[in-house]
């Protein structure tokens, strides 16, 4: 098992990086939230990776975050939910607030993310919300849980999954403020582009 990678960015793909660790090139897929963020070419970056070997052919799937890892391989545990949409759901979602959702049981958002329709998104709470509301309470779902709610307003406004993504990242100093406040904000942020 390959725990974690530290090494040099050779390229990075839309879903993908290939890091350099000793001389020898590992590609590695990443949420698509990681590729717009990650730096350049030539960078130092870790990541915390879980290796799936499906078919005989090894694949890794790299986190910048252990949180991140940790609910990937939780979603794999789902029934219908292979790496792909566990994939899809991180790239859309930051791992606290996937996993606020998951908590509160917010299948109407999970559905948001292509490829996830309602009925899997229903099987991720039922089989995760117990388990992921111990191991998340104390790691700051409660914050997360506040921006879900934001998240959930502006997906009712019909924006995608990605625009709500970018407009509730831009809240991380707004935890205290009420909910239609926090929307508002929200708004200001998509309009602003």
């Amino acid at each position: 098992m390959i725990a974690s990678l530290r090494g040099t960015l050779l390229s990075i793909g839309d879903d993908h990086v290939v890091l350099n660790v000793g001389g020898v090139g590992f590609l590695v897929f990443v949420p698509a939230s990681l590729t717009e963020a990650i730096g350049d070419v030539g960078d130092a970056l870790t990541l915390h990776t879980i290796l799936l070997v499906r078919d005989e052919t090894p694949t890794l799937y790299g986190f910048p975050t252990p949180q991140g890892k940790r609910l990937f391989d939780a979603l794999l545990g789902v029934s219908g939910v292979g790496p792909r949409l566990a994939l899809a759901l991180l790239s859309a979602f930051a791992p606290d607030e996937a996993a606020a959702a998951i908590v509160s049981g917010n299948a109407d958002l999970l559905s948001s993310v292509h490829g996830i329709g309602k009925r899997t998104a229903g099987r991720i709470v039922i089989d995760l919300q117990a388990k992921l509301q111990k191991e998340w309470e104390a790691a700051g779902v409660a914050t997360a849980a506040a921006n879900n709610e934001v998240a959930a307003a502006l997906l009712a406004l019909g924006y995608s999954a990605a625009e709500v993504q970018r407009a509730v990242t831009s809240l991380k100093d707004a935890g205290g403020l009420p909910l239609e406040e926090q929307v508002r904000q929200a708004l200001q942020s998509l309009a602003r582009g």
